[in-house]
C-alpha cells in the first residue's frame, strides 16, 4: 500500500470517497518483492497444499466456519510482470478445482506483458487495517461475505480473483472501492493495468470460462473475475 492517511468513515463503514491524489491518477508502481523473482525471468508456477505454516500466515482470512475446508484449497505461486516490466513472483490461494485454470491465466498475462503491481497473500493485518483507500493487491481467497450482502463472496470459495483493484475499482452508486480510485472510474481513459472489454485479462479469464465483474449491470466490479460470474 502507498500509505495514505486513514480516510474519514461513511455511515456504512467504508472510507469516504475522496479525489484521487495526482500521484495515483496514472498509477505505475511495483511493490517490493515478497518472494524471489523467477529464475531467468521466465514464467514459473507452483501448486501445493496449504501447509501449517501457510495456514498460520492466513490468519483470520480462514476459519473452520468458512464454506471450504483447508484441504480443498491450494497455494499458488505465479510469475507476473510489474509496472517496472521486470518479472516478479506472486502468491494466491484458490480452490483446488480452479488452480490450473488460474495458473494458465497468469501465464498468459505474463507472456503478454500485462502489468500487475502486487500479488501477496492477504492476512489478518489486511483485514484489520484502517481504510486508507489506496490498496492495490491482486488476491483471491478471503473468507468474507459479498459486499453489502449476507451470502458468501466467491472469494470465500476460492473461485474469484481481484486483479489490480486500484486500477479497476468496484463502483456501486456513490461507493468506490478502493476509495481513492475515483480517477479510474473514467474507463474511456485507458491506462496500463486496467481491464476493458476485449482486454488481455478479460479475454484470458473468459477463455477458461470465467466472467468479469466489469460486465455487471447494477454495479461494476472492474477488478473482479469469478468462475460463476458472481
Amino acid at each position: 500500500m502507498v500509505g495514505a492517511s486513514p480516510l474519514p468513515l461513511r455511515p456504512d463503514g467504508f472510507g469516504q470517497v475522496l479525489p484521487t491524489p495526482p500521484l495515483l491518477r496514472d498509477r505505475r508502481m511495483t511493490a517490493a518483492d515478497v518472494l524471489p523473482p523467477p529464475p531467468g525471468s521466465r514464467f514459473t508456477a507452483t501448486v501445493t497444499a496449504v501447509s501449517a505454516a501457510l495456514r498460520e500466515r492466513m490468519g483470520q482470512t480462514w476459519s473452520p466456519d468458512c464454506p471450504v475446508p483447508l484441504a480443498d484449497l491450494r497455494y499458488l505461486t505465479v510469475s507476473f510482470r510489474g509496472f517496472d516490466a521486470d518479472a516478479h513472483t506472486g502468491e494466491l490461494v484458490v480452490h483446488e478445482d480452479v488452480a490450473e485454470a488460474v495458473v494458465s491465466v497468469f501465464r498468459r498475462l505474463f507472456e503478454q506483458g500485462f502489468p500487475i503491481e502486487e500479488m501477496r497473500l492477504p492476512t489478518t493485518a489486511d483485514l484489520e487495517a484502517a481504510p486508507t483507500g489506496d490498496g492495490n493487491n491482486t488476491a483471491a481467497y478471503v473468507c468474507r461475505a459479498a459486499r453489502g450482502q449476507t451470502r458468501w463472496s466467491q472469494h470465500a470459495y476460492g473461485r474469484a480473483v481481484d486483479v489490480n483493484p486500484f486500477h479497476n475499482p468496484l463502483v456501486k452508486r456513490d461507493l468506490v472501492l478502493p476509495e481513492l480510485a475515483s480517477a479510474y472510474t473514467k474507463r474511456a481513459d485507458v491506462r496500463p493495468g486496467m481491464h476493458v472489454p476485449g482486454g488481455e485479462a478479460v479475454r484470458a479469464f473468459a477463455d477458461v470460462g470465467w466472467e468479469w465483474g466489469g460486465a455487471w449491470r447494477s454495479s461494476k466490479d472492474y477488478m473482479h473475475f469469478s468462475q460463476n460470474g458472481q
